[in-house]
């Protein structure tokens, strides 16, 4: 996500659109990304580290961006 202190673009164009077809309770729209990933990994704290490391190198800008991930476990 945008970190709250940058101007999000595509976030007010969505709340001026939102406001326009009457949904005017909707404010402070902020626009990301979501991205899935699978991890193959021997514990939890594992698959976590993996993912954190994934973020800070590659796929979060931490200039502009802040991240968020869940661990969901497969069957």
């Amino acid at each position: 996500m945008p970190l709250d202190a940058l101007l999000d673009p595509q976030g007010k164009a969505v709340t001026s659109g939102l406001h326009n077809i009457g949904l005017n309770d909707l404010q402070n729209v902020r626009i990301g990304k979501h991205i899935t990933i699978e991890v193959s990994a021997s514990s939890e704290s594992e698959a976590q580290k993996v993912v954190d490391e994934a973020c800070k190198k590659l796929l979060a800008n931490p200039v502009m961006e802040y991240y968020t991930f869940k661990l969901y476990q497969q069957n």
